[in-house]
């Protein structure tokens, strides 16, 4: 068996992309990347202007086999989800009306739903699109 592989960017890729994020919500990002790492240890890590990309690439690419993404906006986080509209949202944390994209905002670490947030990440990490297409 072996070990798996770690597609994330060194901590100073990252640090330097938030150094202009308040606090809270660099505060945010670090730990939604670690909830990632700890759900889908696989994952692919894509640093872009707006923010990051994970997705398994053993299985596809970002939107074929898409874990989510972290958005930096001015005041909050976004966390999205590309197949966001076929998880199961029991806590209704997914907005968004776009054809399968959701997304939930943070605004500050303390009120993150944690749990919830988690159980989305490894629902997403777990999502085959191509299930869809079944008759």
């Amino acid at each position: 068996m072996s070990a798996p592989r770690y597609r994330m960017r060194p901590t100073r890729e990252i640090e330097r992309c938030l150094q202009f994020t308040p606090p809270d919500l660099r505060d945010l990002v670090l730990e939604l990347r670690s909830l990632i790492v700890a759900v889908a240890p696989a994952a692919t890590e894509v640093i872009h202007r707006k923010g990051f990309t994970y997705y398994d690439e053993d299985r596809g690419g970002p939107v074929s086999a898409g874990i989510c993404q972290i958005r930096l906006l001015p005041d909050h986080i976004r966390l999205a989800f590309v197949h966001g509209a076929f998880l199961p949202d029991p806590h209704r944390l997914l907005e968004g009306n776009q054809k399968a994209m959701r997304y939930v905002r943070l605004y500050s670490y303390g009120q993150a739903p944690w749990d919830a947030l988690k159980a989305l990440i490894t629902a997403s990490a777990g999502f085959d699109p191509y299930s869809l297409n079944q008759s």
